[in-house]
């Protein structure tokens, strides 16, 4: 059955992220169901999500809240559009939104993934600055290697040479500051001695560009696609009050890092500041649906209202933006991050995870980790095989029942949030016995 399954897939499926011809020579995984921190393979095989599905299972997979609410909802309102009217379950999301995110942010506009709040929130900075009359804000600055998304405005933002090369001459690029990495730090500085000296290039950038800057895109504290680089809550707050400075919006991206996964329930709570736009997704429904937002200050929203006879409004929507059963999920999983204290139960984990990324850093000649809440990264020196030894790791991985992606030479885990001590020490041992198996 599963061989069938597999050719009938190469005939006709797509994937992203995967390289054709060296899959279709693979025996690939082809999953039929998941429960918790398990995917189960055609077969019955069971296989440990190390990535939580691309960073978005934070409640684990078939939460039953979850799935009883599609069930209700679709069995009452499956679809209308946001377009000139409303529903129940968006005016209720966008409130709790309200609630949770950090200070003045108060509007939420729903898209469908992060790569579209990205150009969601890409378009309302540039006609905020049209809309009260400065128009010549028409630039981006983000950070080198950052991450926001596959569709050109976001790549725009931020683009990665090995991604989306074949995008170049298309793509209005933004001004990109040094990336603050840490692990490999081009200072040569440790953390206790770190001064944040790669800040330098992003306040430069700044000073030099800010009158004709939109706003300033960065991942807070994680660069994902990077290769999970984690960086200081000081260049967070160094970057606000520079953004303040300068009178420059800040888009705080915060669909992979969002809802628990840094210990806080957005980065930005854990740098204590506010941005001026934040875009969420990923773990806004706890993984189990498409959904997204961009999430504005007042300031912002209120410069859309009609002034002087001139339409302001902004004129960018999604079919399945605030979708009903999208948004009543999303309600429900902000009720189960609260009153199943997901973010408090995971906490020990957290250190569990750092205790056991820094043993296996060790095993590996001393290559770098880097831990934040619910994530961990070891990125394999060169000594230790670098980039082909954090494939030989996942390929092994994968044969001992644990599913991970490595990014470059980044060995990560990025488990659900909701994960156990006994499932993560699982992980974290077939973890070992792969690095052990691949000298």
């Amino acid at each position: 059955m599963i061989d069938k399954l597999r050719q009938r897939d190469i005939k006709h499926l797509w994937h992203p992220y995967t390289n054709i011809t060296s899959f279709e020579k693979t025996d690939f995984p082809i999953i039929e169901r998941a429960r918790g921190v398990y995917l189960y393979e055609v077969g019955g095989r069971p296989l440990l999500d190390g990535i939580a599905s691309w960073w978005c299972v934070n409640l684990g997979h078939s939460h039953p809240r979850l799935i009883e609410a599609i069930r209700e909802q679709a069995d009452m309102l499956p679809h209308v559009i946001l377009g000139g009217m409303s529903h129940p379950k968006a005016i209720a999301l966008a409130e709790r939104l309200a609630q949770i995110t950090p200070g003045a942010l108060n509007r939420s506009f729903f898209s469908c993934d992060g790569a579209s709040s990205i150009e969601a929130a890409l378009k309302i900075a540039l006609q905020y600055w049209d809309n009260i009359g400065e128009k010549k804000r028409q630039r981006f600055i983000g950070l080198a290697d950052g991450y926001h998304g596959d569709t050109l405005g976001a790549v725009s933002v931020g683009y990665i040479d090995t991604f989306h090369k074949c995008f170049k001459e298309v793509i209005h690029p933004a001004y990109q500051a040094q990336s603050p990495h840490c692990a490999q730090c081009p200072y040569e500085k440790e953390p206790d001695v770190c001064n944040i000296e790669c800040f330098g290039s992003m306040q430069a950038l700044i000073r030099s560009h800010h009158s004709e800057t939109a706003a300033v895109v960065v991942e807070p504290l994680c660069q994902g696609a990077a290769g999970v680089r984690i960086y200081p809550e000081e260049y967070l707050r160094r970057l606000r009050k520079l953004c303040n400075e300068y009178d420059l919006l800040l888009i705080a991206d915060e669909i992979a890092v969002g809802f628990g996964r840094t210990g806080y329930m957005f980065a930005c709570n854990r740098a204590g500041i506010t941005p001026d736009m934040m875009t969420v997704g990923k773990g806004m429904t706890g993984g189990t649906l498409p959904l997204s937002a961009v999430i504005v200050t007042d300031t912002i929203y209120d410069a859309f209202r009609e002034k002087d006879g001139r339409d302001r409004t902004f004129y960018h929507g999604h079919t399945f933006g605030g979708n009903p059963i999208t948004s009543a999920v999303a309600l429900t999983a902000m009720s189960i991050y609260e009153e199943e204290k997901v973010l408090e139960n995971s906490r020990p984990r957290s250190v569990q995870l750092e205790t056991g990324m820094r043993q296996l850093g060790d095993i590996l000649e001393n290559s770098k980790v880097r831990t934040m809440g619910m994530i961990g990264v070891i990125e394999v020196n060169d000594n230790s095989g670098g980039v082909e030894r954090a494939s030989r790791i996942a390929r092994r991985s994968f044969e001992l029942g644990l599913f991970i992606r490595p990014l470059g030479r980044a060995v990560y885990l990025w488990p659900p949030l909701t994960i156990t001590k006994e499932e993560l020490s699982q992980m974290l041992s077939i973890l070992k016995t792969a690095i052990e198996q691949t000298i």
